[in-house]
């Protein structure tokens, strides 16, 4: 038995889980929230107890000790010797990694090379990496990537039809995101479909950030997400796919800057910018039933933009086996899961048993009928797990 921690940092706060390998038990798990800030949040569950302060993190190493630190004082583990190995997520690999790697000066220096392609989060990824490096110097680190997954497609679907010589000298093609959490789905998928041939499954992993993957026998074919984690459909901040030209347009008509057009679309769009009520999806379905015009063509659009991808996806493999809803959306909204349904079901001959699915918030379950040419289940993610799996194969196994 080994204990391996997780890590998923952002600019301003840091999850982790301690499992105990390879049996994959949880043994605690928490977030330390507004690092940098005068009032930080440190949570942390064990023993099935939750407990919640306010320390002050001025940065990404104080909340790594305090992660620590805190472990050997409720006695979770006896000395810092105790984690075995330590595992990052990382969401841009860019076309170096096609799947987790130890973390070492070159992993380091090639993800550093792709902050552009990802801003917001490889560089906190580094500046936590770096801080568990710190308090934990004798643990190995593995880097786990979001992008690794989709290294599988076609070169025809990942490149952009724009100038060649601009593809191949700044590495610009679609890289996809949340490809730990297909992976992990489409392993749990293959359950449902154990007496079928070239497994073909699309899986919907939807939240506040949300991608679709087309997956045929456990390997990504196609995949939303772009360049960054921009494209695809909308999401609750990120415009998704649109004519190119309105970004040059918006620059135009508001004097903007291509940097302050670039924000607007990544933190002031999707269900934020077009309901004008929030980026959270249920705030939105609220003001949908209260007649907001606004949150309702919001609504339409988002379920749209679904429907799309899975009749796309579709095609793309030649048919589907199973249809995932994932993620916080998918996993806890049986109204969405049933919208993008009622737009697939005539050309598809999807089918759900809708009294079940207004039963599943975050839990497991398969909601088609019988009848139903296509299964469709909901399968909560856990990307934590995959992390870990991979962190324990590599450095511990």
């Amino acid at each position: 038995m080994s204990k391996v921690m997780t890590v998923n940092s952002g600019s301003s706060s840091l999850k982790f889980k301690l499992f105990e390998m390879p049996e994959e038990k949880v043994i605690c798990s928490g977030n330390c929230e507004q690092i940098g800030l005068d009032k930080g949040i440190f949570t942390i569950k064990y023993n099935g107890e939750k407990e919640v302060s306010n320390p002050v993190f001025k940065n990404h190493a104080e909340a790594a000790k305090k992660v620590i630190d805190t472990l050997v004082e409720k006695g979770i583990i006896k000395d810092f010797g105790e984690i075995k190995a330590a595992g990052h997520r990382i969401v841009q690999g860019g076309k170096y990694f096609s799947k987790s790697a130890i973390f070492d000066e070159d992993a380091e220096k090639k993800i550093e090379s792709l902050i552009p392609l990802a801003p917001l989060h490889n560089a906190a990824h580094l500046t936590c990496y770096k801080a568990f490096k710190e308090v934990l110097p004798n643990c190995p680190n593995v880097a786990v990537f979001d992008t690794a997954y989709h290294q599988t497609m076609e070169p025809q679907d990942y490149v952009f039809p724009i100038p060649y010589e601009l593809s191949e000298k700044y590495d610009i093609r679609r890289y996809g995101a949340h490809g730990t959490s297909h992976k992990y789905l489409a392993l749990e998928g293959e359950k449902y479909l154990k007496d079928t041939k070239g497994k073909r499954i699309i899986s919907c992993h939807i939240g506040s950030g949300a991608s679709i993957t087309a997956i045929r026998d456990g390997k990504c074919v196609a995949t939303s997400m772009g360049l960054t984690p921009l494209g695809g459909i909308m999401m609750g901040t990120r415009t998704g796919d649109m004519d190119p030209s309105v970004f040059n347009y918006v620059c135009k008509v508001t004097g903007k800057s291509a940097e302050e057009v670039y924000q607007m679309f990544n933190k002031q769009s999707g269900f934020k910018g077009m309901s004008t009520v929030g980026p959270d999806s249920r705030d939105v379905l609220k003001a949908v039933d209260e007649g907001n015009k606004h949150a309702i063509l919001t609504n339409d659009l988002f379920v749209r933009r679904i429907a799309d991808y899975i009749g796309q996806y579709f095609v793309r493999l030649g048919g589907a086996d199973l249809i995932i809803f994932s993620a916080g959306i998918g996993e806890n909204e049986p109204r969405t899961r049933k919208e993008v349904v009622d737009q697939i079901k005539d050309a598809l001959g999807v089918e759900i048993d809708e009294e079940l699915n207004k039963t599943i918030h975050g839990k497991e379950a398969l909601i088609s009928t019988k009848n139903s040419k296509i299964k469709v289940a909901v399968i909560p993610t856990d990307e934590e797990l995959m992390i870990a799996r991979d962190t324990y194969e590599l450095a511990i196994k």
